[in-house]
């Protein structure tokens, strides 16, 4: 009968460490969502910023395209 209290105390305790690491886990995990979650990813970018064109020119190959893929790497 000891055994069987021992090990339900000892069940109790794992239960109550897993809910408790969930529960901080889970808020923390909120916390960093929230800290993000205004972060303007698409503003314009400030200081000595280079601006990138992705233009494709409607009169090239798809040889040209690719022979400018392996000179540029883009």
């Amino acid at each position: 009968m000891i055994s069987f209290i021992k090990a339900s105390l000892k069940t109790l305790k794992v239960f109550i460490i897993f809910t408790g690491c969930t529960i901080l886990f889970y808020y923390g995990i909120m916390l960093v969502n929230e800290e993000y979650q205004n972060y303007h990813r698409y503003d314009e970018p400030e200081g000595a910023a280079l601006k990138v064109s992705t233009a494709v020119h409607e009169d090239s190959s798809l040889l040209d395209r690719l022979v400018w893929f392996y000179l540029n790497g883009e």
